[in-house]
């Protein structure tokens, strides 16, 4: 089991302009927040203003194929670590819903890209719906509590605007 650490909070203010930098490091790299070799802490994202996101250079990072065939144990898939560190990156802290996105840990060679209802709530409690979106299928409200970047624990909404922030995180981060 490893671990993610969200390193700097979100504030309540509004970041009109914001950039990522997305980097490799090993072990201690400058920023009090240091790697501990393969496993353990992948990665953290340090939320806006400052956007920089960093993995673990010492991991066995998966970037296509199937991870779950992989013949190294300790095998990471960089995409499932990427989904949660965006999440990070757009404000959102760590769930304690088990299949969501933002939950705070996940096994070696292990998939995760999917939006749970509570990574969709989730963003769009900090960021509201889409008003405009006129879908056939109608978002489950549920009552799971999660833990947002200021440490609050708030209840949730409903779903839309995670699924664009990830899917333009994604697209920066494959650029």
């Amino acid at each position: 089991m490893v671990r993610c650490y969200a390193a700097d909070l979100l504030g309540n203010g509004f970041i009109p302009h914001l950039d990522v930098k997305i980097s490799f490091y090993s072990r201690n790299h400058r920023d009090r927040e240091p790697f501990d070799g393969v496993l353990g802490i992948l990665a953290h994202a340090f939320s806006p203003p400052s956007g920089r996101f960093h993995l673990d250079a010492d991991e066995n990072w998966i970037v296509s194929g199937d991870v779950m065939r992989s013949a190294v144990p300790s095998a990471v898939d960089l995409k499932t670590v990427a989904v949660h560190e965006i999440g990070h990156l757009l404000g959102l802290g760590h769930s304690s819903v088990e299949d969501a996105i933002m939950y705070p840990t996940i096994t070696s060679r292990t998939r995760k890209v999917e939006l749970a209802n509570d990574d969709i709530e989730g963003i769009q409690w900090l960021y509201g719906s889409n008003p405009n979106y006129n879908g056939s299928t109608t978002p489950t409200s549920t009552t799971e509590e999660r833990e947002t970047s200021d440490g609050e624990i708030r209840y949730l909404a409903s779903q839309w605007t995670l699924a664009v922030f990830l899917a333009v995180g994604f697209r920066a981060l494959l650029l």
